[in-house]
């Protein structure tokens, strides 16, 4: 047996003879010993054999396919985790290019200093989870007016679906 791979108590150990017959074992005590002068580490199982109903019954395929953000399975469990998920990362860059766009392009302190309030707004709308569309165009629109926030803004508009 290998010793690379994990063995606990309950788990099922399968033989397949040399005529095509399969026994089933349930490990008792896994029995690890680590090498030493030469012996490499092995196992020395104590197992139940299992006849072939109680084989059938104990071996079990479950097949779970989970995709998408905050996806899980919870088998008689409580989930008291805390999930954070950013759907669009391409968002946060955006958002990042927007506020090195007004620090390059606008040189009035007060005149940056307001538009950077605006993208933080902006930024607060997207981390709220349900960013409102009349509202990202309201603060989109009241930023300083160059080509590059504007492409940059209608970027992030285009993100909500429009």
């Amino acid at each position: 047996m290998r010793s690379d791979v994990l063995v606990e108590p309950n788990d099922l150990i399968q033989r397949v003879m040399s005529n095509g017959g399969i026994e089933t074992f349930r490990v008792i005590d896994p029995g690890f010993h680590e090498g030493l002068r030469g012996i490499p580490s092995h196992y020395q199982m104590k197992v139940q054999k299992l006849g072939l109903p109680e084989a059938e019954k104990a071996i079990q395929s479950i097949t779970y396919h989970i995709s998408g953000p905050n996806a899980r399975v919870n088998n008689n469990s409580v989930d008291n985790s805390t999930n954070v998920s950013n759907i669009n990362s391409d968002i946060s860059d955006h958002i990042s290019m927007l506020r090195q766009e007004i620090q390059r392009l606008v040189s009035a302190q007060e005149e940056k200093e307001e538009a950077l309030e605006i993208v933080d707004a902006i930024e607060g709308q997207f981390e709220s989870g349900t960013p409102s569309k009349a509202v990202l165009k309201t603060l989109i629109s009241a930023l300083p007016h160059a080509g590059s926030i504007a492409s940059i803004g209608s970027f992030l508009l285009s993100a909500l679906g429009g």
